[in-house]
């Protein structure tokens, strides 16, 4: 799993029930919107994640374009807890590229 991805689950990991645009998770998680959507992406591939657009009657208050959210799925956040479990451990092994 890569540095990038990690901080990425990280970031949706804050509000694991809640939903959050791609913007929202490049501010949390430090990283581009060209690094973000990707990973989103392949986490919503795997199934760890859900997304949907925004609804349009909050458009007209807000007055900006409509905004794709993304959530874990319901076992989505214990699948990335686990592997980012998974990850620290391995970083912690000695003789693993240190």
């Amino acid at each position: 799993m890569t540095l990038q991805t990690q901080q990425v689950l990280r970031a949706l990991l804050e509000d694991p029930a809640g939903q959050r645009s791609g913007l929202e998770t490049c501010e949390l998680a430090g990283l581009p919107a060209g690094t973000i959507y990707p990973i989103l992406a392949r986490l919503e591939q795997v199934g760890w994640v859900d997304s949907s657009w925004e609804d349009p009657a909050v458009l007209e208050t807000a007055g900006r374009p409509r905004r794709r959210l993304y959530r874990f799925t319901q076992d989505g956040a214990v699948q990335a807890r686990e592997a980012l479990a998974r990850a620290r451990g391995a970083r912690k092994e000695p003789g693993r590229g240190r």
